[in-house]
């Protein structure tokens, strides 16, 4: 017959909290769970303000330069205006050939204060010095008496919108035989 002796297994049963010691595993677990929280709201406070900051930075040099595609249609016309007005101005004949030579011109001065007013400027003549971040130089020439990389001709005038460069300057540039 077996023994009446039982094997006893040490079954060892969690340990039985206090209601105290609850309540401060809680509050332990309730404090970790904040401090993630508070820096999870940090980082997306910070990535916010980047975001507004990156935002109105876009918009105001949006705001800057809203003209400068229009600005660039009516430079193509100034142009047409100066070759019109360089042709009839050659053949000064007749008397209607200078009613539309001053028209032309009395046209293109108003386009060119009105682009002043709101601060395009014109850039690029003979004798100046080729930047190359200003100007396209088209055609090389040897001239005696000019400095190297000298401007000789001017084929388009460059523009300036504010800061920004809106059309580079068309130019013939000197260059001496090496």
């Amino acid at each position: 017959m077996p023994s009446k002796k039982t094997n006893k297994i040490n079954d060892k049963k969690p340990k039985k909290l206090s209601p105290t010691e609850k309540l401060k595993s809680t509050i332990a677990q309730l404090e970790i769970s904040l401090n993630e929280a508070s820096e999870k709201h940090l980082r997306l406070k910070a990535e916010f303000d980047n975001f507004r900051k990156r935002k109105d930075k876009e918009i105001i040099n949006l705001l800057n330069y809203e003209g400068e595609s229009v600005i660039k249609q009516f430079l193509s016309v100034l142009d047409d205006l100066g070759r019109l007005n360089e042709a009839t101005s050659k053949k000064n004949d007749d008397e209607n050939n200078q009613k539309l030579n001053d028209g032309i011109s009395l046209i293109m001065n108003k386009i060119e204060k009105e682009f002043s007013k709101i601060d395009v400027k014109p850039y690029a003549k003979a004798g100046d010095v080729l930047d190359p971040e200003l100007h396209d130089a088209l055609m090389i020439r040897n001239e005696d008496g000019k400095n190297e990389n000298e401007i000789l001709e001017v084929f388009e005038k460059g523009y300036l919108y504010k800061d920004r460069v809106i059309r580079h300057a068309k130019v013939v540039v000197n260059q001496t035989p090496s």
